[in-house]
């Protein structure tokens, strides 16, 4: 089966919108971070060389470009994360629809249930965490950035915490199938930090995108 990135968009959206239980909103979380990442690497791209970004001071120069190449390998991963949370699923069913005549067949299968609901657990987390990463180095670009394009990392830094909140809210329906208290409470504290803290974040970046538009 084809990756999901490699489809067309017309085709990931109807393939989104059928009957098909995956890919669902975890994907959809992962591909959010992705499209913010784009666009934040856009105004990088719309920015160097040109005669306003040369100007800058050498240090903001460095931590520009730091936030670049760390906004680029955070795309790759969350690229990888729009398939990975559909196998996640996959995954899971495969665990229910194993057989439980038997006692081992059933411990067998309750087992599998187990490593599957951590996975399922596990890649939208890894998603929130890239999208939060991600709001982490949009702000220097948001600063100095093209001001034509500096819209765009705004819209970026909307995806980036669009695909946190959805990432959380995919943690959250997988955590009643996590028998591990210690687990559920630790994905819980991280998840609800993620959120408090991307949000101070995504509003501190508008804010500076905002008044950069005037």
């Amino acid at each position: 089966m084809s990756l999901l990135m490699d489809m067309t968009l017309r085709n990931y959206c109807e393939l989104l919108g059928s009957s098909e239980p995956a890919p669902g909103g975890g994907s959809a979380a992962a591909l959010s971070g992705v499209l913010g990442a784009a666009l934040t690497s856009m105004v990088v791209n719309l920015s160097v060389g040109k005669k306003n970004y040369e100007g800058l001071d050498e240090n903001i120069k460095k931590q520009f470009m730091k936030e670049f190449e760390n906004v680029k390998a955070i795309q790759e991963k969350l690229t990888g994360y729009v398939d990975e949370d559909k196998k996640a699923f996959n995954k899971f069913m495969e665990a229910m629809r194993l057989p439980k005549d038997t006692e081992e067949q059933n411990r067998i299968r309750m087992e599998k249930i187990r490593e599957a609901s951590l996975y399922a657990l596990r890649v939208p987390l890894k998603t929130a965490e890239c999208c939060f990463e991600l709001l982490k180095n949009q702000e220097t670009i948001a600063k100095y950035g093209n001001k034509n394009a500096v819209s765009d990392v705004g819209v970026g830094t909307l995806f980036a915490l669009s695909g946190l909140e959805g990432a959380i809210l995919n943690v959250n329906i997988n955590l009643p199938g996590i028998e591990d208290e210690a687990v559920k409470t630790e994905a819980y504290r991280k998840c609800r930090k993620l959120s408090e803290e991307g949000r101070k974040i995504q509003n501190e970046i508008l804010n500076i995108v905002n008044s950069r538009i005037g």
